[in-house]
């Protein structure tokens, strides 16, 4: 077992109790006061029931009585440790080596400490110079294991680097994986890989090694910078942003960072604009500003793709369904599983009645994301409206378009009705098959006339349907005999078109 692996209370009781191990007795007589085993008693109390912060200001006192206490150094060192400051717990051991070069286990610890930080040759000396001191059993065995270990690590760095100046980046990756596996805290080989994963072309894979290094390296700007320009790349603006301002509050006069910061701003303002205006309702008005976002960062393609797709779901809630089903096709050509753009086109579809193309889509998204429940409520339209097409079509009916205006639908109803008038008609079967036609034309002037009728048809309902099932019957079915002497160009006064439903 390595010793960080240790708990801390185990850590603060090896060699370090000059009461229980009479090895240290001696530093009871080199002048440690009352006061300050005092300091060190209760910090390790403090210790021992977690409470780090307590335990850390009472091994601070200790060390104001006693600048020279190693074992304060060494307990504080521990408290450190337990909170994960690796480089104050390096100092602190640093100091007790200082102090009593035969202590062996601050130096096995602190050698193992290097080793994480990926100081293969600070650590090789560390674990060397406790093998020439008079170590226990334990010290010695764990000091030659990690010895090997270091110089192994150092080896596949000197590889990993070669690597990576031939331009070998996967064969460098393959190296960086195992030394960071024991090399943890190693900020300019998680830098490296980083860099290896952004010159073979994946700097996704980047990201997690820049957020450890802008943590391990104190002002690491040029972290900070990189990962702002990955989240860039990838299409995330508000990631981007976040990060070159922390590379800013580090260094206010960042050349690159704050030249990039101003493009970022831009762009991030156009697109929280465009949304605000998708969310009042205001489509052309989003429509003009994607374009604008467009314009702005031509060159990155996922700023481009999101924007034509923001752009389809605004034609297609505008009603402009040709042309969203074009735009919408084009984003799935590039990312099929867009759900959003599958969404925008099957809105379209329904428009244009293509009822098995919208339910296809809706399919299609349901797919990546079965929780939806604007997907579900869709394809249960689409699959509605998809029967009901099958049986009596009101706008079919009427020759127009589901996103016809009123005034469209009288204006069709107007000339169907003259068209089909039965007294235009001498043979009985001829006058039969227009007296049917023609209360089929009366009846979807009626539904689309009627803006709830309308909504519930729309829906997916045959609103007819359901009243002649509540009454008993069609209430059209009374005979063409009901309509003799009706004008259709008429728009009122005594001719009007009324229904009976009795």
């Amino acid at each position: 077992m390595w010793i960080l692996d240790m708990p801390p209370v185990a850590l603060l009781n090896i060699g370090l109790q000059c009461v229980t191990y009479p090895m240290f007795r001696e530093r009871a007589e080199c002048g440690i006061n009352a006061e300050v085993e005092k300091q060190l008693e209760m910090g390790k109390k403090l210790l021992a029931a977690g409470q780090l912060a307590d335990a850390l200001s009472h091994f601070h006192a200790a060390l104001e009585g006693d600048p020279d206490n190693y074992f304060a150094y060494y307990r504080r060192a521990t408290v450190y440790l337990a909170m994960g400051k690796s480089k104050a717990a390096i100092r602190d051991l640093s100091k007790v080596v200082e102090l009593k070069q035969d202590f062996t286990m601050a130096r096995l610890q602190r050698g193992q400490l290097l080793l994480k930080q990926g100081k293969f040759d600070e650590a090789g000396e560390d674990f060397r110079r406790v093998l020439q001191s008079n170590p226990s059993d334990k010290e010695e065995t764990d000091a030659r294991s990690q010895l090997l270990k270091s110089d192994e690590m150092q080896r596949l760095c000197s590889q990993a680097q070669s690597e990576y100046r031939q331009g070998n980046y996967y064969a460098a990756i393959g190296f960086l994986d195992e030394i960071l596996d024991v090399s943890v805290w190693a900020a300019d080989l998680r830098e490296l890989r980083a860099e290896c994963y952004i010159q073979n072309g994946e700097p996704g894979k980047a990201i997690n090694d820049l957020k450890a290094a802008s943590k391990l390296k104190s002002d690491n700007t040029e972290a900070f910078y990189k990962l702002s320009t990955i989240y860039y790349q990838l299409g995330d603006h508000e990631l981007s942003l976040s990060e070159v301002r922390e590379c800013l509050k580090l260094d206010q006069d960042h050349k690159e960072c704050f030249s990039h910061y101003k493009q970022v701003k831009k762009l991030n303002k156009q697109i929280l604009t465009a949304e605000e205006l998708i969310q009042e309702g205001r489509y052309q008005d989003a429509i003009d500003k994607y374009e604008t976002v467009m314009k702005t960062e031509p060159k990155v393609s996922a700023y481009t793709l999101h924007a034509k797709e923001r752009i389809c779901h605004c034609l297609s809630k505008n009603q402009e369904s040709i042309e969203a089903i074009r735009l919408c096709t084009e984003v799935l050509q590039l990312e099929r599983d867009n759900v959003d753009a599958l969404k925008a086109r099957a809105e379209a579809y329904l428009l244009e009645e293509q009822y098995e193309e919208a339910i296809k889509d809706y399919e299609a998204a349901k797919e990546q994301n079965d929780n939806d429940q604007e997907i579900l409520e869709g394809l249960e339209r689409a699959q509605r409206m998809l029967k009901q097409s099958q049986k009596r079509d009101y706008y079919k009916i009427l020759g127009v378009k589901r996103n016809a205006r009123k005034q469209e639908i009288v204006k069709a109803y107007r000339k169907l009705a003259m068209q089909w008038h039965p007294d235009n008609f001498q043979d009985e079967e001829e006058k039969k098959k227009a007296e049917k036609k023609f209360i089929d034309i009366a009846a979807a002037k009626e539904v689309l006339t009627d803006p709830e009728m309308r909504r519930k048809f729309d829906a997916g309902e045959d609103p007819l349907d359901a009243e002649s099932q509540q009454n008993g019957g069609n209430p059209f079915h009374g005979g063409w005999n009901t309509w003799q002497g009706f004008d259709p160009f008429s728009s009122g006064g005594p001719f009007k078109f009324k229904f009976h439903f009795s």
